[in-house]
């Protein structure tokens, strides 16, 4: 089971920041993300998600290469590809993986103008190294999946890290 982690930060920059050092831990296999987005409150009110995997772009690929394949067939690859593009496209945008968007958006709101959260929404993690390479970056721990114990647990292990965090 996943749990869920929303940490709110005083911009833009610095959270996307801990995106990245989620990405790269990761990558070290120290922890393993089901979805990680940056959700930015612009100056204007209006809700930004920085989503880091587009399911647009994946779908109108990968329906492109099916259509071509498949326009192959009835010798018109090009046409096939063009059809297959903007139908996975279509079906990519509809899709909604990770977080459910409409409660970033909800949380969002909760945001003052000009700042931004972290949903990493974490399969399995090295507590120990994901941690304080979170901590470093301070932020203020705004939602959770974890019980109440853990959650508790998760802020004296952040403060541990960094006495500045208040995750």
């Amino acid at each position: 089971m996943s749990n869920l982690f929303a940490i709110a930060y005083p911009d833009v920059p610095t959270a996307q920041r801990v995106r990245d050092e989620l990405v790269g831990l990761q990558k070290q296999k120290l922890v393993d993300l089901e979805d990680v987005v940056v959700v930015e409150r612009r100056e204007d009110g209006k809700i930004k998600l920085h989503q880091a995997v587009s399911n647009t772009g994946l779908g109108a690929a990968s329906g492109a290469l099916w259509g071509g394949v498949i326009g192959l067939l009835f010798f018109m690859p090009f046409l096939g590809a063009a059809i297959g593009g903007a139908t996975g496209a279509a079906v990519g945008a509809s899709t909604d993986t990770g977080v459910d968007d409409n409660f970033m958006r909800q949380v969002g709101e909760k945001l003052e103008p000009g700042k931004a959260a972290v949903f990493a929404l974490v399969r399995s993690a090295t507590q120990d190294k994901v941690i304080p390479a979170v901590a470093q970056f301070g932020g203020e721990l705004i939602q959770t999946s974890l019980s109440h114990d853990e959650e508790e647990h998760l802020r004296e292990i952040a403060k541990a890290a960094n006495p500045a965090s208040t995750l």
